[in-house]
């Protein structure tokens, strides 16, 4: 036994929060409207010109897709798939969603048709938004390969097996089929009043369902998250606080907000205070510097491989960065000739997409001292404690176990699971992270339990990659781990036992993973070993710990 006090820490009551407005996706969007109406809200360059909205804009876009939702039959708590880029037509999709009552489901455009399917079945979408041309992709005949039916139906008349609940989809850049373009889409609503979108937006409680996010776990598919309308708005408004920037704020990303941090980092970084979004589809760093430098970006959300390949850019030494503000002297535009900064980016921070991003941390302009190395105090409501990882037993305070939180933002669960199997009694989220809490109420995260990679600011999952790998010919075993990286956090290093006699390389094996996987999960490295390499448990299983100091010790004499 010990008298010491238990690891529980926690945050301000959340009714004492300054700087909230309303809690549904709809009501933020509103609000914002009607501060900031007039002023510019994004800009997306592409063949053609730039493309720029409002924020009022923004709004009679949302609703205009809202009506024609509700012309499809949609009602409250029907889910709507969002499959596109960073574009202006993602934030009317999601919002236009809210506005009707329905649930935006954001769906990776790295998926792989594999993966896609897997998405939709899961999600139950009804009606699919979505970005006909990404890069090498179309998603049209991608979802048209998976369900050829669609190729025949008419638009509003699809009624497929496979995806059962799918009825309608609608593509940026042209349709097919039961695929309609968007502009036929947007048409639907016509006949539809504002005062109907009026009406159902009203009806949307903050308790509701609002968004489903999926992330990769430690099960080898993704996991839909469902989150309540109060969960994500809160990070809106939060972000803002946590930048402590003002309504100058211009932020360039071309990270996905079909994940929820890039969600909540971007939109509610620039939007909730005034600001403005540089939009970029997909990362190509010389076009991001041109884009940051015509826009006169003040801020940039990118992950660390990204500012490497931004500070290796050719046009690294030509662009002017001078209009960029909110970005750390630590970091490579930070450092850049043309810039002059003093902010520090909030990076004394925990979170996760089932808290819907940052559940700890320390705003901007902390002093180191205050940080104390650790992640971040608890955010107004929430609550975390450190439990033993086997017992579920809270430890005494200083105590190294696993981190389990709840709060305001917490998800409403994963589908497909009872919430009584995702929560402990408490109703405390067990995150799979290691860590401990101090006496001053600091958060300390030392990584993760289990064995999820955290690579370029995705969570990837060995069991899924290895899963793939398992089918490629030749594959006796195959074990995925992630070791330390610069730039990226972890490297993801497929390590594989070929069969007697097989002849296999790195890029074969990378190849056929390229097939099944999205690009970030794919192996950045192959390497081969004998079985007598690969020491292995009692139970047949290796040991990973062991398997992770031998990559570590190959790649350190190949460099």
């Amino acid at each position: 036994m010990t008298d010491r006090p238990l690891s529980i820490i926690s945050g301000p009551p959340l009714s004492e929060e300054e700087g909230l407005g309303a809690l549904t996706l709809g009501g933020w969007l509103r609000d914002v409207t009607e501060r900031f109406g007039p002023r510019e809200a994004l800009v997306l360059h592409e063949a053609g010109g730039a493309i720029r909205w409002t924020y009022d804009d923004l709004w009679d876009q949302a609703n205009a897709v809202a009506r024609s939702l509700l012309a499809c039959g949609a009602g409250k708590g029907t889910r709507v798939g969002v499959l596109m880029t960073n574009r202006p037509e993602f934030l009317s999709a999601v919002f236009g969603a809210a506005l009707a009552g329905c649930v935006a489901t954001t769906l990776s455009t790295f998926s792989t048709a594999a993966e896609l399917e897997h998405l939709l079945q899961s999600a139950g979408c009804s009606v699919l938004l979505l970005e006909r041309h990404v890069l090498k992709k179309d998603f049209a005949e991608m979802v048209t390969a998976l369900e050829p039916s669609i190729a025949s139906a008419e638009p509003g008349g699809l009624a497929a097996p496979k995806f059962p609940f799918l009825r309608h989809i609608a593509a940026v850049g042209g349709g097919e089929g039961a695929i309609e373009d968007w502009q036929t889409f947007l048409a639907r609503g016509q006949a539809v009043s504002h005062d109907l979108v009026t009406a159902t937006a009203a009806a949307v409680t903050p308790a509701d369902h609002g968004v489903l996010f999926f992330s990769s776990g430690s099960t080898a598919k993704p996991k839909g998250i469902l989150s309540a309308h109060r969960g994500v708005t809160l990070q809106l408004w939060r972000w803002r606080r946590y930048y402590a920037a003002g309504d100058d704020v211009r932020i360039w990303s071309a990270n996905g907000f079909f994940w929820s941090g890039n969600f909540g980092m971007a939109i509610g970084g620039a939007l909730s205070g005034g600001g403005a979004l540089v939009l970029q589809p997909t990362f190509q760093a010389e076009e991001a510097l041109a884009l940051m430098q015509a826009e006169k970006a003040t801020m940039a959300v990118a992950w660390p491989h990204q500012w490497a390949q931004l500070e290796a850019a050719s046009n690294w030494n030509d662009v002017d960065l001078s209009a960029l503000k909110y970005v750390d002297a630590r970091t490579p535009l930070g450092r850049h000739p043309t810039v002059k900064t003093t902010w520090r980016e909030p990076m004394a921070a925990y979170g996760n997409t089932e808290t819907f991003t940052i559940s700890a941390i320390y705003p901007s302009g902390t002093s180191d001292k205050e940080i104390a190395g650790s992640s971040g105090k608890p955010q107004p409501g929430g609550v975390f404690k450190i439990v033993d990882p086997l017992t579920g037993v809270i430890v005494p305070m200083g105590e190294r176990g696993e981190i389990a939180v709840k709060g305001p933002t917490l998800m409403l669960g994963y589908i497909g699971t009872p919430l009584d199997e995702t929560l402990d009694a408490e109703g405390f989220f067990r995150t799979g992270d290691g860590g401990y809490v101090d006496q001053a109420g600091r958060l300390y995260w030392e990584g993760r339990l289990n064995d999820i990679i955290k690579t370029g600011g995705a969570n990837v999952s060995p069991i899924e990659i290895d899963t793939i790998l398992k089918q490629c010919p030749g594959v006796k075993v195959t074990q995925t781990v992630g070791v330390p990286h610069d730039t990226l956090g972890e490297l993801v290093v497929a390590c594989i036992v070929p069969h007697a006699g097989a002849t296999l390389d790195e890029e074969r094996v990378r190849a056929f993973a390229k097939e099944e996987l999205a690009s970030y999960k794919v192996p950045r490295r192959v390497l081969f070993f004998t079985e007598e390499e690969v020491q292995l448990t009692g139970s047949a299983k290796i040991k990973t710990a062991d398997l992770k100091a031998s990559v570590v010790k190959r790649l350190e004499l190949e460099a």
